[in-house]
Formats: structure tokens, C-alpha cells, sequence
């Protein structure tokens, strides 16, 4: 099963079935094909998040490749027309690279997207003597922007400050009740933010 995974990591492109297969440890070669036709309960665990959630994030840009709607017939039964919001998991594509950046930002950083030993710091271990929330915070939301196509129009600051909000209580920026605590927030924000000295909003790429 192992060698016939490795020679999956040739792809540069996946579709999305065969992506989310392999973040489940499941061989595409045998499972791709009939994994759709199995009842709910037979799919391999992990496989409806890993697909729901890949084919959402393809869907607002935040994994680059090729999004292929479904598509049905017209009233005159012979023009097809494409169902809005809808992704066709079998025909569109992923690259492989901006899925494996992508899974890191969101702290998923083993299985087979990434085979070799990765030193992911012992400080974003919570289980390390020197954990320090704040540090993890500030590094977890730069990666995190990688593919946080919100940046577009807004400070890299505004975009640190909207995710920490998000994912405040994950590392104690939150109150008992779940209320970010803002001024945490905006420290760590001013760690992580890459333009200090503010300025106009770079769109990507440039």
C-alpha cells in the first residue's frame, strides 16, 4: 500500500476525490473510482471533511487550481447549464503544492502530503514546557496567510487581526465566555504583521 502511495506524489495536480483520499491514508488507485458510490458510512474516516473542506477552499480561491462545475440540462433538454455554487469533485483540479501550504496553515502538517520529517518547531507543541500561546498564535496566523485570499484590498494587520479573532479561543485570547481579548489580539497581530509601517494594501502578486 505504501509504495503504490509514493508514486502519487509524482502528481503535480489532483482532483479532488484523490486528494482528499490520500489525507485520509487511502489509495486513490483502488478507492477513487467507486468511493462516491459507497454509502456515507463506508467512506474511509476523514474522507467527507478532507472533501468537503478542499472543495470549499477551492471554490473561494484558497487553493489554487482548475474549479469544474456540474452541470445540467436546459428547459430544451440539449444546452447545459452550470448549477451555481457547484463543484464537480472528480473533474476539477488541485495543485498539489498550494493544497500541501494550504493544509500546513491550518496546522495539518503530517500524513502523505508530507513525507519527510518536518521540524514544525516544538513551540507550536502545547505539550512543550515553554508553550508559549502568544508565540504559537503569531506564527500560526502567518502561515495561515499563505492562502487567506480575504488579504486582498485590506492591511496584512486587518487580515492578522480577523483570523486571530477567529481562532482566539485556540490559543487563550478569549475570555470564559469566548470574547477575544482585543488587546492580546493586536499584540500578536504587530508580531506577525509583515508590513509595520502600514502603506496602501498590496493585492497578491505584486
Amino acid at each position: 500500500m505504501e509504495e503504490g502511495l509514493d508514486c502519487w506524489r509524482l502528481c503535480d495536480e489532483l482532483s479532488v476525490i484523490q486528494a482528499a483520499l490520500l489525507i485520509a491514508g487511502c489509495d486513490p488507485s483502488s478507492d477513487a473510482t467507486y468511493v462516491e458510490g459507497w454509502e456515507a458510512y463506508k467512506w474511509p474516516a476523514g474522507y467527507a471533511a478532507a472533501k468537503t473542506a478542499i472543495s470549499n477552499a477551492l471554490r473561494r480561491g484558497a487553493i489554487a487550481g482548475q474549479l469544474v462545475p456540474i452541470y445540467e440540462a436546459g428547459a430544451d433538454g440539449d444546452t447545459r447549464k452550470s448549477v451555481d455554487e457547484s463543484i464537480d469533485i472528480e473533474n476539477s483540479r488541485i495543485e498539489v503544492e498550494s493544497l500541501r501550504r494550504w493544509l500546513a496553515g491550518r496546522g495539518l502538517k503530517t500524513g502523505f502530503f508530507f513525507p519527510e520529517e518536518h521540524d514544525f518547531a516544538d513551540y507550536l507543541d502545547r505539550e512543550h514546557a515553554r508553550y508559549a500561546p502568544k508565540l504559537a498564535a503569531a506564527v500560526e496566523a502567518w502561515r495561515a496567510m499563505e492562502n487567506e485570499a480575504a488579504i486582498t484590498g485590506k492591511t496584512p494587520k486587518q487580515v492578522l487581526v480577523k483570523w486571530l479573532r477567529e481562532h482566539a479561543a485556540k490559543f487563550g485570547l478569549a475570555d470564559e465566555e469566548g470574547k477575544p481579548n482585543e488587546l492580546g489580539i493586536e499584540e500578536v497581530a504587530k508580531v506577525a504583521n509583515w508590513q509595520p509601517k502600514g502603506g496602501a494594501p498590496k493585492t497578491p502578486g505584486q
